[in-house]
């Protein structure tokens, strides 16, 4: 049991490496691939109604999940059997899955990008680049409102991207990274309050919001810890994290408008449907463009910390289920009067 949590120990700081160093590349991720199975799947299955939508998220993430399982069964082997080759295997493997599913350092540069049209003063270029971090209308946004659009994004897709992902790494391995990433990616395809996704999108959204949730909190308290105003961002999780629509976003964003001292929230436009949204951490300035920067920084922190503790956190519920095993064996033993194995 401990080989296992030091294999997955070595294979998240590998995969995560992975991610800084080789971030998502243009073509080929086994996440865009899943989008177009995901995609031919929606094209059979999609009717205006929840069930047909329930049924199409069952099948995509419920087979990505079990496939994931049973190739880290296959390659793992026997459990009575350890073996050096398939140790270097499974840890290939797990390593290989943390940074498919990871997406801090695109997401760093995507937003660096938007950042670095926005103080050249080209809104045309950064109008261009702003739907590869999130889904709103960039023509119906200025300047600043851009800029608070990407503080938003970085803030949601720090724990989306990331920490979410660590989580249920850590809590299941490569069945875990894997459900959770084809779960979020379904989010994105389909879970929209749009007519044609209202319904078969519901199944895919709600689940989405239960994988989200472990991640969101651990993502907002970890930017308490890392954050430039611990106590500010403590104070808008506090007053503000409930009032956003999303239950998931809204600790995260709360937590980095406290952090780095910006107002986030408000009015917005998705696809030419106006939202009104709370505004979270409502004392402070509006977003510039240089929070952008600002932001991707805290997000790195919180990425760094959020590898830190889930691994930390496999290793000590490790450690206590060896506990309580040794426990029942040997009140067992007492109870019987022999020892195990006799």
């Amino acid at each position: 049991m401990r080989g296992q949590h030091v294999t997955y120990a070595c294979s998240a700081a590998l995969g995560f490496l992975g991610d800084l160093i080789a971030a998502d590349p243009r073509r080929g991720h086994p996440v865009a691939a899943f989008g177009r199975a995901a995609a031919a799947a929606e094209r059979g299955l999609w009717r205006d109604h929840r069930g047909y939508g329930a049924v199409h998220t069952v099948l995509c993430a419920g087979g990505a999940a079990a496939g994931a399982a049973l190739l880290q069964r296959a390659v793992r082997g026997p459990a009575h059997r350890p073996c050096p080759v398939r140790t270097a295997a499974a840890t290939a493997l797990n390593a290989a899955a943390v940074w498919a599913v990871l997406g801090g350092t695109s997401l760093g540069r995507e937003a660096r990008a938007v950042g670095g049209a926005l103080a050249a003063g080209d809104l045309t270029a950064a109008r261009e680049r702003l739907p590869h971090l999130c889904g709103r209308d960039p023509q119906a946004l200025d300047g600043p409102q851009m800029a608070r659009a990407v503080v938003e994004s970085v803030a949601e897709n720090t724990s989306d991207a990331v920490v979410g992902a660590l989580v249920w790494g850590a809590l299941g391995g490569v069945p875990g990274l894997v459900a959770f990433r084809a779960v979020n990616t379904l989010d994105a395809m389909v879970g929209h309050k749009s007519p044609r996704y209202r319904r078969f999108g519901w199944a895919a959204a709600r689940l989405d919001d239960v994988a989200g949730w472990p991640g969101a909190r651990l993502t907002a308290a970890l930017t308490v810890l890392a954050g430039p105003d611990r106590r500010g961002a403590l104070r808008a999780w506090r007053a503000d994290g409930g009032a956003h629509p999303s239950p998931n976003a809204g600790p995260v964003e709360a937590s980095f408008a406290g952090a780095l001292g910006v107002r986030l929230g408000g009015t917005l436009t998705y696809g030419g449907r106006v939202e009104h949204r709370a505004v979270l951490n409502g004392g402070a300035r509006q977003a510039e463009v240089p929070d952008i920067e600002r932001a991707v920084r805290l997000s790195r922190r919180v990425n760094v910390l959020a590898l830190a503790v889930t691994v930390a956190g496999r290793f000590a519920v490790g450690a206590a289920r060896s506990a309580a095993a040794r426990r029942t064996a040997g009140n067992r033993m007492m109870t019987t009067g022999r020892r195990p194995g006799r």
